[in-house]
Formats: structure tokens, C-alpha cells, sequence
């Protein structure tokens, strides 16, 4: 099953910023000066303050009628289950509410569990708030919690997030109001993960009644969050209406009506965020249009907090970039800073391992010192070196990229060109947008491909939710690599965040040094709003906190 499917439509941008030839000049140049430079082809260097991420926006006070919000592609699922990518998790995130609730600032609150209990580290008792009450007035019960949760466990499970039910052993009622799950062995990813769609209830009837058409537009979904499925048509629209009855009265939308398009074209969804069109868009992106819209007086961008990272994944089980040192040589030659000034726009900062600072919560004083060891400048040199046992480099080394996206293609240029300095010969695999997909979860797709890019999020902030993609046999382990699955066992069972921290860190270590997966830039979350309106969430937390429910208009 597609767990983690976070490829189908991740980079569908349409507008290329810069010719082949142009942009590795380019990026060749920015390098050798150290990584300064504007971008070519009209692609400004902005100048982005990216050490202040925000969190939140001023909430709007007033009541807004409708509200036109965009979305990158239409959405696959509103199902919770099968929404782990953009623009799913954009709009689930205010009709489907977890029993935890990942807050602005990535702090984890009561959701519809009004409080959990631990027991025992296999055991998690959650007792859940009183008088919710799913869109058609009938009560949320225990009983949709445990369905809710054991329908994503097990060998024939299709949620794209059963890896945080991998010890999952029951789910029961066992109170008026109360449920208890058992896990066969500690696992701190699995109470984390209840902040996110993992953990997100769903009407049992309801869903039992769509059964494979649940979440489509034939059968929608039945929830309990500030919005309600109104309309979903294909195609067109996706309409949520207010639900007046929610039961957090803190988050009773101000907009009454919330319509959601999906303009995948970057420049004509520029032009309808400055036109007034559209209301409003989160990009996890910068689109090619991001000068237009800082410069534009009808709307306001704001850079948030963000779990987001751009990363060249290995797929070789074999030949030449199998070899780990093959992998550092080529992120040695790479100036990822000049990655971030010309191909981002200087709206990403370089990257020295895949989980950066966001992810830290409360144990900074132990990944701080430990993500400090590492450089993202290049160094030529030191690259050379790690080649000369790697015997004959003539082998080609096969990048997938995505057809129609200009990050994809002036990314894959600078490896190119920086490759070829070193003596590797890299070339590039154009798959359209609409297959690029299958390469998460189809290994046939991957057939002669080396590596291919992805832009990857944790849904907690914690690095071992990024790092557990190299659990043994992980689906999204795509290269198969070995060296840190028992230390994963280990801290997923560890329930101290210090300890677990300490173990995640070694974890760190290793991969940065044999690169599964290459650490480009750490991309923060672009929130642009209509100037009439104000209060979206402004950090990744938009992808399972409902963003829209503190929307008001600006009186």
C-alpha cells in the first residue's frame, strides 16, 4: 500500500524558471562564490528572514461569507486514512478532528481526548471530551474511536500511516467515555502519531456505509471538526460549510463558507491570489511567482514553521550509487546554500541533515550540538577524495525527475554540473507528474533509477518520525538500507523524549554519514492570505490543525 505516498502530485509546478544550460552556469558560479547570487531567468534572490518563523497570523474578527482558498491539486481522499500528502491533509485538517491536536507552535494538546493516561508504557487510556457530536447531530462514541484506529492495524491495513500501528495489539471500550489501547511493546511513535490523520475518528456507520467510496465525492466523510463536507464536485470544488455545533467553542469559524479550488498552475494561481480570486494558498513550495506576491499590495506572505524537507532519496540496491561514499562525494560537491539563494529563491535554508530544528520540541540542548557537527558548504576537494576507491565512475548514476517542475529540473542541473566536476556522470529520468507517484510505493517504477527527489515531512515534532523511514523493511526504505534499524527498535520503545533524544542522535549520525537519503534545504511554509482576511495557521501544524477555524475578516 502507498504509506507515506507523499509523491503523486508534491511538485507540480508548471513554470520553468530557467533554461538547462543557463541554470548550471548559474549555480556552478553561485557555488564557487559561496552560494550567494540572485536566481536567472527572473527568479529573484528575496530577502526572506527565515530565522524568525512565524506560527500564526493576527486573527481576523470578522464574519466572512465565503472564503476561496487554493489548493495545489485536487485531492486523491478526504478519507483520513489515505490522506498523507498537501492538499488532502489541507482540507481534511479542518473537517476530521484527531484525539490530539498538534497546536501552531507544533506543541501536541487535548483533541477529542479530553486527557491520555498512561498506565504502563504498552498502554494508553484516553478519555474523550464530552457532547461532541459528528456533523448529523449523532454522538461521537467510544466505539468510532476503536473502529477508527483498528481499521488502520494489521496485514491487510491500507492507511498511509500503519507504520505508527505496527505494534498496535487492540483497541476497546472501557468506559462510558473511555477507550484503551494496547501496543505488543512500547512505542512512542504510536502516541505521538495521535496528533495527526493516524488519529483522526471517523463516523464507524458512516465509513462502513461508503466502505471503498468513503472519502471519494460519492460518499464523503462524516466527522466532527469546525467544518462540514458540504459539496465535493469532481473536478470543480470542494465546498465545507460552518459547524455551528462544534464542540470547541474556541474554534467556531467566523466564515461561514469555505470553497476550495485546486489551480495547479503556479502562474495562474499567482495571478488569482493578487487578482482577489483566491483568498488564500499555502505553498510548500516557493512558487515561481513568490516576488509577485511579496511585492504585491492586496496580500500578505508569511514564512512559518515548517517539517518540510527537500531531499534526493537513493533507490540503488546496486551498482555505483549504492556506494555511500559515492553518495557523500556528490553532497560534498554540492553548495546547498547556493540550492537554496537560486532555486528556492533564497525562501529555504541549507540543509545539514534531513530532521532540522522544528522537529527539536524540547530537546534542543541534545540535537543542537549534534546537527552543529555538520557542514552544508562544499568542499571539492574532500569530495574527490571519498571517489578514489569507488573504483570505475563511468556508470551512469539515473535521476527521476518530475516533467513539468522547475525545482526538479534546476536541482537535478546543479547535480549535473557539480557531479561532472568530480568525475560523475549523472543523468536525468523525466517522469510525468501524474506517475511520479509510484515511485513511493511501486518498486517496478523504480527499476533502473538511482535516486529520485522528494519533498518529505514528519507529521510530530520529533526527528525519529523522519528517521523511521529507514526502519527495516520500511515501505519507504527504497534503497533498502540496513545500518540503523535495531537502533530505531530501540528508540521507538524508548518513552523518555532525553533518552530516546540521545538514541535519535546516533541514529543522525549514521545516516548523515551513509546518506540514504541526501539532505538538500529545509523548506518553511509559505502562507499567503488576501489582505481582507487574517488568521491562518502559519505553520506546518495547518496539515492537522484546523487552520481555517481562526479565519475572520480584517475590519
Amino acid at each position: 500500500h502507498p504509506n507515506e505516498n507523499k509523491g503523486v502530485f508534491h511538485d507540480s509546478t508548471t513554470t520553468r524558471l530557467a533554461g538547462a544550460a543557463a541554470t548550471a552556469t548559474l549555480l556552478l558560479t553561485a557555488c564557487a562564490g559561496g552560494g550567494g547570487g540572485a536566481g536567472g531567468g527572473g527568479a529573484t534572490k528575496l530577502d526572506v528572514d527565515l530565522s524568525n518563523l512565524a506560527t500564526t497570523t493576527a486573527p481576523g474578527t470578522a464574519v466572512v461569507e465565503e472564503l476561496n482558498w487554493n489548493l495545489p491539486y485536487e485531492p486523491m481522499s478526504l478519507d483520513p486514512q489515505h490522506s498523507f500528502n498537501y492538499a488532502e491533509n489541507t482540507v481534511i485538517a479542518n473537517l476530521c478532528d484527531s484525539l490530539l491536536r498538534m497546536n501552531p507552535d507544533l506543541s501536541t494538546g487535548p483533541g477529542l481526548a479530553a486527557s491520555v493516561e498512561q498506565p504502563d508504557d504498552t498502554t494508553y487510556v484516553y478519555t474523550l471530551q464530552d457532547g461532541v457530536t459528528f456533523w448529523d447531530g449523532s454522538p461521537l462514541t467510544p466505539a468510532d474511536v476503536v473502529y477508527s484506529l483498528s481499521r488502520q492495524a494489521g496485514p491487510d491495513a491500507t492507511s498511509y500511516y500503519s507504520e505508527y500501528f505496527t505494534y498496535f495489539q487492540s483497541a476497546e471500550v472501557t468506559g462510558e467515555n473511555q477507550v484503551t489501547v494496547r501496543l505488543s511493546q512500547p512505542d512512542a511513535l504510536f502516541g505521538q502519531g495521535m496528533s495527526s490523520a493516524a488519529g483522526a475518528i471517523v463516523q464507524q456507520k458512516a465509513a462502513e456505509a461508503g466502505g471503498e467510496s468513503f472519502g471519494t465525492p460519492t460518499a464523503g466523510v462524516q466527522c466532527t471538526g469546525p467544518f462540514e463536507l458540504a459539496e465535493w464536485n469532481a473536478g470543480k470544488s470542494i465546498v465545507l460549510t460552518k459547524n455551528a455545533a462544534y464542540w470547541d467553542e474556541t474554534l467556531i469559524p467566523k466564515v461561514e463558507k469555505l470553497t476550495f479550488s485546486a489551480i495547479a498552475d503556479e502562474s495562474t494561481a499567482v495571478n488569482a491570489l493578487r487578482s482577489g480570486d483566491v483568498d488564500g494558498q499555502f505553498f510548500y513550495l516557493p512558487p515561481a511567482g513568490l516576488s509577485q506576491l511579496e511585492g504585491a499590495d492586496e496580500v500578505t506572505t508569511t514564512y512559518g514553521k515548517s517539517f518540510v524537507f527537500w531531499t534526493l532519496a537513493a533507490a540503488a540496491t546496486d551498482g555505483l550509487f549504492a556506494n555511500p561514499d559515492v553518495r557523500a562525494a556528490l553532497l560534498a560537491s554540492i553548495d546547498r546554500t547556493a540550492v537554496a539563494d537560486v532555486v528556492f529563491q533564497g525562501a529555504a535554508l541549507p540543509a545539514p541533515t534531513l530532521a532540522g530544528p522544528d522537529y527539536w520540541d524540547t530537546q534542543a540542548d541534545i540535537f543542537e550540538p549534534a546537527w552543529k557537527q555538520f557542514s552544508t558548504k562544499s568542499d571539492p576537494a574532500a569530495a574527490t577524495k571519498l571517489l578514489e576507491g569507488a573504483g570505475d565512475l563511468s556508470q551512469p548514476i539515473v535521476i527521476a525527475i518530475q516533467g513539468s517542475s522547475a525545482v526538479h529540473e534546476q536541482t537535478a542541473n546543479l547535480l549535473q554540473a557539480a557531479g561532472e566536476a568530480i568525475g560523475l556522470t549523472i543523468e536525468t529520468k523525466v517522469i510525468p507528474a501524474e506517475q511520479y507517484g509510484n515511485l513511493y510505493f511501486d518498486p517496478t517504477a523504480r527499476e533502473g533509477i538511482d535516486a529520485f527527489f522528494t519533498t518529505w515531512y514528519g507529521n510530530m515534532a520529533d526527528p525519529l518520525d523522519v528517521y523511521n523511514v529507514f526502519a527495516t523493511g520500511g515501505d519507504s526504505n527504497f534503497n533498502g538500507y540496513e545500518a540503523v534499524g535495531a537502533q530505531i527498535e530501540a528508540a521507538r520503545q524508548t518513552i523518555d523524549p532525553a533518552e530516546r533524544a540521545q538514541l535519535t542522535v546516533g541514529i543522525q549520525d549514521q545516516v548523515t554519514q551513509d546518506l540514504p537519503w541526501m539532505p538538500l534545504n529545509y523548506m518553511p511554509t509559505i502562507l499567503v492570505q488576501n489582505d481582507r482576511v487574517s488568521g491562518a495557521t502559519a505553520s506546518v501544524a495547518y496539515l492537522s490543525y484546523p487552520w481555517a477555524a481562526t479565519i475572520g475578516g480584517v475590519e
